[in-house]
């Protein structure tokens, strides 16, 4: 079978859509976040959704089964918020370790299927390694401008758990994603970086920022062109942006992204912006427009969807990826 490597130098690669979208479809309740083994649990679960890898991982891998029907080649791990520091708001910190685990192996059980049926289109896993709910770059209390709610060694103490749990549940590349602080995306590479040279093996890194506004920065304030510089000391397999805008609000810094950068270039966009009631409106047809303005400009080699995107969205922007060629790159990664 061909490595991500490989396929990614023939096609453009489709990434899935959100995993949060598709699990609200499901209600699940309290009772239903718990299962029999936490029914116990002394705090609200309801909302953890990297729990339901645990207590409902039958729901979790028909939403990769959708999103692989629907023409993915990379499903991204249900383990965005799987870190002690993120699992601290529910005192999960203990179960990292499985929940990424167990997270990897479904994702990879399923992925296996598919590549089975057809190994002319072999499918990839993706770790999922989310950017935490702290911020290393920032204080949180604007009367304290010094003080820092997380520090770099616990972010790397943090982040190579993840890793190691993901690594050993099979997934095929990590990404590092929704980054809004460089400096925890700096901690997130330091770690992979270990447990690689530890383990003597050598894993595709997938890095994607966020543009949080229409100032074109990331949220501790760095250009497109100081992000990638801050993160290009890394061999990585590529580099892009998700989440925070629509994929047109997004087109100007990937033009800029794809102009700069050696490396692959990767984009998952919202389904446009949130309405009123935080919710999102674009159909699949419209970001299939959108999309194959990105296409028809040569500015990407992996396409998905993040915040608002379902199975619909990710079989248009499939549909219309494979009509064209991927962004060539000048020095092969």
């Amino acid at each position: 079978m061909s490595t991500i490597k490989e396929e990614i130098q023939q096609r453009i690669l489709v990434l899935d859509g959100a995993m949060g979208t598709m699990l609200q479809r499901y209600n699940f309740s309290e009772e239903d976040f718990r299962g029999e083994r936490f029914k116990d649990y002394p705090t609200s679960l309801k909302g953890n959704n990297d729990l339901l890898s645990l207590t409902q991982p039958i729901a979790i891998a028909e939403v990769h089964r959708k999103y692989f029907e629907a023409g993915a080649d990379i499903v991204e791990t249900n383990t965005f918020s799987g870190t002690t520091i993120a699992m601290s708001d529910y005192n999960m910190e203990d179960l990292v370790y499985e929940l990424n685990y167990e997270s990897a192996k479904i994702a990879k059980q399923v992925a296996d299927e598919f590549t089975k049926a057809n190994p002319e289109k072999p499918r990839f896993v993706a770790g999922s390694i989310g950017p935490t709910n702290k911020t290393a770059s920032m204080s949180p209390d604007v009367n304290k401008p010094e003080y820092r709610a997380i520090t770099f060694e616990e972010l790397r103490v943090a982040y190579k758990q993840q890793v190691e749990g993901l690594l050993d549940g099979g997934v095929d590349v990590l990404l590092v994603e929704t980054i809004f602080d460089t400096l925890n995306a700096k901690a997130a590479l330091f770690a992979i970086e270990e447990v690689k040279e530890e383990r003597q093996i050598d894993i595709p890194i997938m890095v994607s920022g966020t543009i949080t506004d229409a100032s074109g920065r990331t949220l501790s304030g760095q250009t497109v062109e100081a992000f990638l510089t801050s993160i290009s000391h890394i061999p990585l397999l590529s580099v892009g942006f998700n989440c925070a805008l629509g994929a047109e609000q997004l087109k100007p810094y990937l033009q800029r992204l794809s102009h700069e950068t050696e490396f692959y270039t990767s984009a998952h966009p919202n389904a446009g912006l949130p309405n009123a009631f935080g919710e999102y409106d674009q159909s699949a047809l419209q970001m299939q427009v959108l999309i194959e303005d990105y296409l028809q400009d040569g500015l990407i080699n992996i396409i998905g969807g993040c915040c608002g995107t379902n199975p619909d969205h990710i079989k248009a922007i499939a549909e219309v990826a494979q009509n064209y060629k991927p962004r060539s790159i000048k020095v092969q990664v």
